[in-house]
């Protein structure tokens, strides 16, 4: 599939992530799409960035101090006011019924790490399509 660069102009996206690397990828690939890019380093940090951004969707880690990805989806889901964002499941640990944990706590996918140039914004792509409100804003 042909990508536009111009996919993800002027969409708020929120990627939580302890690793570096993770964040770094993410920021350089969603930025050249157009994404207007927020990070945090914590499932606490992200909470209040969420909040305040209203992000068209979310990315989290599942494994970070202070609060994890598993902590961050369940406070969303009992806050009124994010509870509808979607969130995308991100772990290095893909084991046998991990996808469907993630799904069953509230999470709309699961992308696994590491996060790479080039296979990211394909993957995050497919992985948008099949959440009903963000496909319809997609146009591909």
């Amino acid at each position: 599939m042909n990508i536009p660069n111009d996919l993800l102009i002027d969409w708020v996206i929120v990627v939580v992530d302890d690793e570096e690397d993770s964040l770094m990828v993410a920021e350089i690939i969603l930025n050249a799409y157009g994404a207007v890019l927020y990070t945090a380093r914590n499932g606490s940090e992200a909470l209040e960035l969420i909040r305040r951004a209203r992000p068209h969707f979310v990315i989290s880690d599942l494994s970070m101090p202070i609060l994890d990805g598993w902590g961050l989806i369940h406070e969303m889901k009992r806050d009124l006011a994010v509870a509808d964002i979607p969130v995308i499941a991100l772990t290095a640990h893909a084991m046998s019924g991990d996808r469907e944990r993630a799904m069953a706590a509230g999470f709309h996918n699961y992308l696994t790490k590491p996060l790479t140039v080039e296979t990211f914004i394909q993957d995050l792509v497919n992985l948008l399509v099949d959440i009903p409100e963000l496909a319809a804003e997609l146009n591909i």
